[in-house]
């Protein structure tokens, strides 16, 4: 096995190492969401109090994107993913005290960490995938960012499933523990291995340059925005609690139906190249972005009429509806991912990258608390009210995206 690797291009073994970290980050992450939301509401925390955990997390996210794109640019995303990886494991870390000792601030704190982790993590993995796939090749740099976008929410959904088994197993702190170990091995064989320099600028750029000049790439950040909002406000802190308090869901059903929601909404990025170019080899642009944004508006408002208005049984509703909900998104989500590793520009990739992402973590930092304040307010149908509002703003962005041969 190890031959067959080094027998590989180095193109493509770089590739797998920065899919692999990636993998291994996220696996932690998606367990430690759910390890949090779970745990903290087992100890009676209201779903806001809950949202207001996540808050630093959401917020150094949004600042970590916009000076994590010009440190990769200066540094290498070599390093930058390697510090995302060090920090993942000091954030896991912190709250290995007792649960009587894990203040609020304290968690709070935490959380901070790990959203510096997690979108120093990201954005470097995404910038890598520029610096690795052949100039002009963009059918190619499609297919790899999907596949790298599709297997890291599948992974991520594996690691809502591991965090409310290993909840139910060996409890908050042992599952903490163990994750801590494993991630700290992948940090070392990260080190060791991860070549140095990888999408380093050949000109040291300003740090007033974390701002993009590009106007295609302002109008992907904001549609991004608003459709990360319109995700998060249902999705992260109003649909377990409901799942939980509404429905009577168990910790590991909760965590299970969640992971498996997840794992088919990584299946689906991963095959977005297919789903989106039918028999066509044409690459996606504007237009294409444009028709599936429309497309998720529409089946987000049918749920939430059926959510209010009855018509459907609320679980039976809810559970087709999430589905439906889940396969559109991932592609819509596919399509961003790949449109802004097109756009980005050749020399400083990571400048462009994590300015937009840091549209991604403020849609997020939106979302996640309209998520505990409205359903605590008015319950899910106003949170999936939202969404809509959201996804229509998407949609309506999505028309100044460039079309085929046009530039902005």
């Amino acid at each position: 096995m190890l031959a067959k690797y080094r027998a590989l291009p180095e193109s493509i073994r770089q590739y797998l190492l920065v899919t692999g970290n990636y993998w291994a980050f996220t696996l932690t992450d998606g367990a430690l969401r759910m390890l949090v939301v779970l745990h903290f509401y087992d100890l009676g925390y209201t779903p806001l109090a809950i949202a207001m955990l996540f808050l630093f997390y959401e917020i150094f996210g949004v600042m970590t994107n916009l000076v994590g794109g010009w440190l990769g640019a200066r540094l290498g995303l070599n390093r930058t993913m390697n510090i995302g990886l060090g920090l993942q494991i000091v954030a896991l870390s912190m709250l290995l005290l007792p649960s009587a000792m894990l203040t609020v601030p304290w968690v709070m704190a935490a959380q901070a960490l790990s959203g510096i982790a997690k979108d120093l993590n990201k954005m470097s993995a995404k910038s890598a995938i520029k610096t690795l796939v052949p100039k002009d090749a963009e059918d190619k740099l499609y297919r790899w960012v999907a596949m790298l976008t599709g297997s890291k929410n599948a992974l991520k959904g594996a690691g809502f499933f591991l965090g409310g088994l290993l909840l139910t197993l060996v409890g908050f702190t042992g599952a903490v523990a163990i994750m801590a170990a494993l991630l700290f091995i992948v940090w070392l064989c990260s080190v060791l291995n991860l070549k140095a320099d990888l999408g380093r600028a050949k000109s040291k750029p300003k740090f007033t340059e974390i701002f993009s000049k590009s106007s295609r790439v302002n109008i992907l950040s904001a549609a991004r925005l608003f459709l990360f909002a319109a995700r998060d406000v249902w999705f992260v802190i109003a649909l377990p609690v409901f799942l939980a308090s509404q429905l009577g869901w168990d910790h590991s059903s909760v965590g299970s139906f969640l992971a498996l929601w997840v794992i088919g909404y990584g299946v689906v990025q991963s095959a977005a190249p297919l789903l989106t170019r039918g028999r066509s080899e044409k690459t996606p642009d504007g237009a294409t972005a444009t028709r599936w944004a429309g497309l998720l508006t529409l089946v987000t408002a049918i749920l939430t009429a059926v959510m209010f208005t009855g018509w459907i049984e609320p679980q039976l509703a809810l559970l087709t509806g999430l589905m439906l909900f889940g396969a559109v998104f991932a592609i819509n989500s596919s399509l961003h991912s790949y449109l802004i590793v097109s756009y980005a520009g050749d020399d400083g990739v990571s400048l462009d990258i994590g300015f937009y992402y840091m549209a991604n973590a403020m849609g997020r930092l939106v979302g996640t608390l309209l998520s505990g304040w409205v359903y605590q307010v008015a319950g899910l149908g106003a949170c999936l009210a939202v969404s809509t509002l959201f996804l229509l703003l998407t949609y309506l962005t999505s028309f100044k995206l460039p079309r085929v041969n046009s530039t902005l």
